[in-house]
């Protein structure tokens, strides 16, 4: 099963994340399908920027998204 997840790339207390397809079973930092966005949470507010074309065409080939990036989509959508 495909995943659209967070992948941590930040330095320590510092974090810094990519919005990745993946598989399933990858490990958090592992492999990955695509690169579709980023997530900047030291920012204030917190930067968000996703590839809407993206998201949309992996979702509709059945890739769920985790519960944050799930969060992360309907906060760019307002």
């Amino acid at each position: 099963m495909v995943k659209i997840r967070l992948q941590r790339v930040g330095k320590k207390k510092a974090p810094f994340y990519h919005v990745v397809v993946a598989d399933s079973r990858s490990p958090r930092d592992g492999k990955i399908v695509e690169k579709i966005g980023t997530y900047d949470p030291m920012t204030n507010p917190a930067t968000i920027v996703l590839d809407n074309e993206k998201v949309e065409k992996w979702i509709k080939n059945g890739a769920k998204p985790t519960d944050t990036v799930k969060a992360l989509i309907e906060k760019m959508a307002k």
